[in-house]
């Protein structure tokens, strides 16, 4: 599914963005939300049964009270940012879990407990204990799809997924069949649908794995439904060329009757060392799937591939999209409340890369700041950071790019 755009670039494209200044603040840090404390209970590899009566289906409400602090909370999003956030994506209810991983102790909460409860699906918590804990992933988590239809991973603010800069850190692929077919039409089924909230997913890599095209260091999804809330990502990684490759935080294919991935209040990269780096796409990358990020931070990711999409002849392709990298046909991009700033593409859109194969596709961007993207060879002419093609020109309201 690669794009014919790179060919036209050297007609519509400025050259490289230089950095700008601006006077608007940056983003300061901001509390997130903490998941109700779960008594304990015994169980093997540290998964806790369900409480007693809990549902397994979690209703959409508006995102969980505060529990008092215990320990560093986690930070995340654009605490400047207001744009409103739909019931679709805020957090899910997770106070009746169906399951909980750990039992009171840090030691409790293994990279085997994450892998068993993900597979078996339904609304999951962590109860490691007051501080701040880092979860050591030896293997992927991996969704199975006729568990569920709701997967809920909650960190309540004080859990870390680690993939130890070996290994991709989830994974849901409704057409996979080693985790199970449940539809005749895997492509586009309404579940699982997949939620992730209140964590943060470090060190992810996925280098070397291309299956479905490959990308998403952190996460990979491919149908169904996803949406990230309340969540941190950095220093996640994917392979370093391929012209259509990307998403070193997350990639995502095939979504549910082309509904939305929403990420909100989510941080991806945050300050220098910290941002994710990938063919294309520093943070986020699809084919053919829309998203909305709301209130959110993405900063200081790479697209650090050559040669772009398709693949200049004698070259690797990729290097587009610093932040946000989107091809396909029929998608929509809507951009509200958040801070896209230093990242940087080798060839286009230091932020964002968009491309609709059939000009259908539409962007918009609401009381956002752009700024210093660099993209070093294209972008569309009058939008810094952003290389475009579309039904038209992205609509921007109340936004600075510079």
């Amino acid at each position: 599914m690669t794009s014919l755009a790179a060919l036209l670039v050297l007609g519509v494209a400025t050259a490289t963005l230089p950095a700008c200044a601006s006077g608007d603040p940056t983003p300061a840090s901001q509390a997130g939300w903490s998941a109700p404390t779960v008594a304990p209970s015994a169980s093997a590899a540290g998964v806790a049964p369900a409480t007693p009566g809990a549902s397994g289906s979690p209703v959409a409400s508006a995102s969980p009270k505060p529990a008092p602090p215990a320990g560093k909370v986690l930070a995340a999003g654009n605490p400047n940012g207001n744009a409103t956030v739909p019931a679709a994506a805020r957090a899910v209810d997770t106070s009746k879990p169906t399951r909980t991983i750990g039992t009171g102790t840090p030691a409790s909460c293994t990279s085997a407990a994450v892998v068993k409860a993900v597979a078996a699906g339904g609304v999951i918590t962590f109860n490691c204990g007051p501080a701040p804990v880092t979860i050591k992933m030896t293997a992927t988590a991996k969704v199975r799809n006729a568990n569920g239809p709701k997967v809920v991973l909650d960190g309540g603010g004080r859990v870390t997924l680690s993939g130890q800069g070996q290994r991709r850190i989830l994974y849901m692929n409704t057409c996979d069949e080693a985790q199970g077919w449940t539809t005749s039409h895997c492509q586009n089924q309404d579940h699982p649908q997949l939620t992730v909230q209140n964590l943060t997913f470090a060190d992810g890599n996925s280098t070397g794995n291309l299956a479905e095209g490959g990308g998403g260091g952190a996460i990979f999804v491919r149908g169904g439904q996803f949406k990230v809330v309340n969540s941190r990502f950095v220093r996640n990684r994917c392979d370093r060329s391929g012209p259509d490759l990307g998403g070193a935080a997350i990639r995502v294919l095939s979504q549910y009757e082309n509904r939305p991935v929403y990420v909100v209040g989510s941080t991806f990269g945050g300050s220098a060392g910290q941002g994710g780096s990938c063919s294309n796409g520093g943070a986020l990358s699809s084919i053919g799937v829309s998203w909305v990020v709301l209130n959110s931070v993405l900063s200081h990711n790479e697209a650090i591939g050559s040669g772009a999409n398709p693949a200049k002849s004698g070259s690797p392709g990729g290097g587009s999209g610093g932040a946000i990298y989107c091809d396909g046909n029929e998608f929509t991009v809507r951009v509200a409340g958040t801070v896209i700033e230093n990242n940087k593409a080798n060839e286009g859109g230091g932020a964002i890369f968009f491309v609709s194969n059939n000009r259908t596709g539409t962007m918009t961007i609401e009381k956002s700041t752009l700024r210093r993207n660099p993209s070093g060879k294209f972008e569309t002419q009058g939008f810094p950071g952003i290389f475009f093609l579309g039904a038209r020109n992205p609509t921007v309201t109340g936004s600075k790019l510079s």
